[in-house]
């Protein structure tokens, strides 16, 4: 019996420690993440730091409290409206003495977000505060961002190499066939070239043509842009002839740029932070290049949206339409739905403005969020649409009940088309010697079978469904547009275009962002647009989730000195590549995995930011690597 206390107490003694582990842990973490929170009595005299690593979107993806506790690698995001509220703010407050931005791990953005938050740097620079911004290696967006700052510096072992839009696409077909899958691709559009990897070995003559055209476009607008910031940058010969431009500077980078007028200052991080502390002042007890600095999530809790006067609702469509509620960074039908029809019934709306930022998706889910948006018009609310870096295909299907609809100059957009893929595999299957037999009852009996391939009447079938969807799309944008369905089909057929094209053809009322719009729909609304405050319908997130958020950003934007380099040149070159790859092969997956008549644009990938891959992709990348290597 004794022997028998004694393992008990000690099994005691066991629990017992353990539990309080599990307490001192809990309340140590919990006492982290609360000292993480955001404070704005913590603003004094300095530079406001924006560490721009990561990307720019539209709406961020909901945090996963698990991944973040897992120490999760998704790359930050950072919303656009809340980077050009810090910067408004910043300009005319006395406290921010400079505005730093951090451009190292930068890894860009849509267009025409770029482009939105250059202007709010250059407004910054107009009220004669001093902006700086910082890389190692610059890419294109990144500086587009820098041309507006007052200074611009770059490691003396950095540099700046321009790309441009374009590059290539992975094709399938070769290899589809060499494995036996049948692609049956059901599609109306000959320009809705989403589909083509899987039919193809190359790019057909229509894409090709439109994606030249719209290539073109957008890089017009980027050089014009560049040089409209920072006119004594000559960048014209790094753009046309890099290889005369460097080899003359016999292989520097940074001479080079700095004979282009290109960047002010060549220094490593030491040096650029004892030119902020001149400006900012010195951090006392801090080492050698620190300055006073304040704090992005502090500066953005110090200026909250504005809450007064009439409410204005704002609904944001943003990333991949599809099914049920969505996950990450995917606009969910359901949930976007959901989320506008509450905020009909009790937010006590006066008009709606529909934030699109969106390739599209899920022709089902597009539809579903339309009839919401329909809800408001029901209720008599006037309606404004707000594109912003990207409303195409479904994203444009989901604009379509908008009174007016807004867009950027160069928000990318049209893209009317739809299709649908379904893979099978029977000549896979007959490679090694399998074969399927089976009864029917009916033409449609197992159909789509994987087995043995789909038959003549449910491809008919399902290529007319897909052309009722067509004249379903191309209906609503007549109807909305005011234009016939043959002119709509006309400028549909899958092609994707410019704002401003898509603002010549009728597709856009005007040019202007969000706040442009929420002022429209006051107007409508009979209000004065500067005696409303918007009101975000999207679902707050819960106590844990705001605490694991502030958790895993309570290591930006630290008050001394910014850490070194984060990769040479070559290195920001290698991950891009990596990261492309990655992302194309992710786009196979999805497209490949997809259940429904898609209304999506695969290309407008390609002007988006070079995102890290998913831990599926990255495992998808390496599995073909290895492959090829073998």
């Amino acid at each position: 019996m004794k022997l028998v206390r004694g393992a008990w107490k000690l099994l005691v003694g066991i629990k017992d420690a353990l539990v309080l582990l599990f307490m001192l842990f809990f309340f140590g973490a919990l006492f982290a993440v609360l000292s993480a929170k955001p404070n704005p009595a913590a603003v004094k005299d300095g530079a406001l730091v924006l560490d721009m690593a990561g990307t720019i979107v539209e709406q961020p993806a909901r945090v996963d409290p698990l991944a973040a506790i897992g120490g999760g690698d998704a790359p930050k995001e950072m919303r656009l409206r809340d980077i050009v509220r810090a910067l408004d703010a910043a300009k005319d407050d006395d406290r921010v003495k400079a505005v730093v931005l951090d451009l190292d791990m930068f890894m860009g953005g849509y267009p025409a977000a770029i482009t939105q938050v250059g202007e709010a740097i250059r407004r910054v620079r107009d009220a004669k505060k001093p902006v700086l911004a910082y890389a190692t290696g610059y890419s294109d967006s990144a500086y587009l961002l820098a041309a507006n700052a007052s200074e611009v510096w770059v490691h003396p072992m950095g540099g700046i190499l321009f790309s441009g839009p374009g590059g290539s696409r992975l094709y399938y077909k070769g290899l589809i066939d060499k494995l036996g899958v049948t692609a049956h691709v059901y599609k109306v559009g000959k320009f809705k070239s989403a589909v083509e990897p899987y039919i193809r070995s190359d790019q057909s003559p229509e894409a090709r043509e439109a994606n030249q055209a719209l290539y073109g476009a957008i890089f017009d607008q980027w050089k014009q842009a560049v040089k409209t910031a920072r006119p004594k940058a000559r960048i014209d010969p790094m753009l046309m002839t890099p290889d005369a431009v460097v080899t003359a500077a016999k292989g520097d980078f940074t001479k080079a740029n700095l004979e282009l007028g290109m960047v002010d200052k060549v220094g490593d991080r030491l040096a650029f932070g004892k030119r902020v502390a001149e400006l900012a002042g010195v951090d006392d007890g801090k080492p050698a290049g620190s300055y006073r600095a304040i704090k992005y999530a502090n500066w953005l809790q110090a200026h909250p949206l504005p809450t007064g006067g009439d409410a204005i609702g704002v609904i944001t469509v943003a990333g991949e339409i599809v099914d049920g509620k969505g996950a990450g960074d995917q606009a969910g039908g359901d949930a976007i739905a959901e989320q506008l029809l509450k905020g009909l019934a009790k937010k006590k709306l006066k008009a709606l403005v529909v934030r699109v930022d969106s390739p599209g998706g899920s022709a089902l889910a597009s539809e579903r969020i339309r009839q919401a948006i329909l809800q408001a018009k029901a209720q008599g609310l006037p309606v404004v649409t707000s594109m912003g870096s990207l409303a195409a295909s479904g994203g444009y299907w989901v604009s379509t009940p908008g009174d007016i609809i807004f867009a950027e100059p160069n928000t990318i957009t049209g893209s009317i088309g739809i299709f649908g893929l379904l893979p099978t595999f029977e000549k896979t299957l007959a490679k090694i010697g399998v074969s399927a037999d089976g009864v029917q009852t009916t033409p449609l009996t197992g159909q789509p079978d994987i087995y043995s391939g789909t038959n003549q009447v449910f491809d008919t079938v399902l290529q007319a469904g897909i052309e009722d969807g067509y004249r379903r799309f191309t209906g609503l944008v007549a109807q909305s547009r005011k234009m016939t369905p043959q002119r709509v089909d006309e400028i549909g057929q899958g092609r994707v275009w410019i704002g401003g094209t898509a603002r010549q053809l009728g597709l856009v009322d005007r040019f202007g962002n969000l706040d442009d719009a929420i002022a429209e729909a006051a107007k409508r609304a009979k209000l004065d647009p500067k005696n409303v405050h918007a009101v975000y319908l999207e679902k707050e997130p819960g106590f844990f989730e705001t605490l694991i958020a502030n958790w895993a950003s309570s290591g930006d934007d630290e008050e001394e000195a910014m850490p070194e380099s984060r990769g040479d040149l070559y290195a920001r070159i290698a991950a891009e590549r990596r990261a492309v790859f990655a992302q194309a092969l992710g786009d196979a997956r999805r497209l490949a995995a997809g259940t429904s008549m898609q209304a999506r644009c695969l290309e407008c990938a390609a002007f988006g930011p070079i995102a890290a891959p998913s831990k599926a992709d990255v495992r998808l990348m390496d599995l073909v690597l290895a492959k090829l290597a073998w």
